[in-house]
């Protein structure tokens, strides 16, 4: 899509009264939003069972976890301004039994969520396959919204991305021309003399930009040296302030030349030492802080109160 998509229609249509995109564009003070990430529907059972491939055909302990999730979001004070979920929404690929199921459960479990804090969804892997396809890239706007798109929120400038189409977009390179055409202008209009200027840019995607260091190997979980590069340089240029992704199960990440790539483990399974949780991100005029949270701490004890306290101000 071409021109900046409205936060507010992202959850089921649901709208913020009487806010709209240019009053969003205006500083009003520090704010927080929760970052989530691979709820992942029926990656549990299959990931205990040896089999991620074939597996899947139970999510109950996922639907469980989403729902605390969404219960403890909606008790938080002051309230986020939105909730970003960084992909792998669930584990059945396109086109595979469960996917139907996985994606039902996983939207009424959503539907809870305080209809005043919206739903940013990310495409991940599983939601689109590992090579995407014009036809599951149809499939997944269906059922969540645009692979791409860009808002602004308490005039912080907001960037979605497909990262699957950084990954493997042999089978659809046009898409990804498309994709790299639309993102050129956004981070050229938020680095924009002419335009306003952002008190924070940030980008939201599934697959990390690195795990612990821009130079290390490639693998599975983050994206190749050379479009990673491309993608550091870029987001620098234009004075992105974080990239917030997923996909590792695990917290990693780091900060390297005043840009923060930030990795935050899942919703759903947990493949290192982090527990079932959510990353709380705080923006204050001068910085984003965040830190990841267990869903236990975070219902029975809300943020950490220092994070509280940068939002007093």
């Amino acid at each position: 899509m071409a021109e900046s998509e409205d936060i507010f229609l992202r959850a089921e249509h649901r709208t913020f009264s009487g806010l709209t995109e240019d009053a969003e564009r205006e500083w009003t003070g520090p704010f927080c939003f929760i970052q989530a990430a691979d709820p992942q529907l029926g990656l549990m059972k299959a990931w205990r069972e040896g089999d991620c491939d074939g597996g899947g055909d139970e999510w109950a302990e996922e639907v469980e976890l989403t729902t605390q999730a969404v219960e403890a979001v909606n008790q938080l004070r002051p309230r986020p301004r939105f909730m970003v979920l960084c992909g792998d929404l669930v584990h059945a690929m396109p086109d595979t039994p469960f996917r139907e199921g996985q994606e039902r459960d996983l939207k009424a479990a959503l539907k809870g969520t305080d209809p005043s804090i919206p739903l940013v969804f990310v495409s991940g892997n599983h939601d689109l396959g590992n090579t995407p396809t014009p036809r599951t890239l149809e499939q997944y706007c269906s059922a969540w919204g645009n692979d791409y798109f860009s808002f602004w929120v308490g005039g912080v400038f907001c960037l979605v991305l497909n990262s699957q189409l950084f990954y493997d977009a042999s089978a659809c390179p046009q898409l990804k021309e498309a994709q790299e055409t639309w993102l050129e202008e956004q981070l050229s209009r938020a680095s924009s003399s002419t335009e306003p200027k952002p008190k924070h840019i940030l980008v939201f995607q599934h697959i990390p930009l690195y795990l612990k260091s821009p130079d290390e190997e490639d693998n599975y979980f983050n994206l190749q040296r050379e479009v990673r590069q491309n993608l550091l340089d870029r987001f620098k240029r234009a004075g992105v302030k974080a990239v917030f992704s997923g996909h590792y199960h695990r917290n990693a990440g780091g900060c390297h030349d005043g840009l923060d790539v930030v990795v935050s483990s899942a919703i759903g399974c947990q493949l290192g030492e982090d527990t079932h949780g959510l990353r709380v991100v705080v923006v204050t005029a001068d910085a984003v802080v965040h830190r990841y949270h267990s869903l236990e701490q975070l219902s029975a004890r809300g943020m950490d109160q220092d994070l509280r306290e940068l939002l007093q101000v």
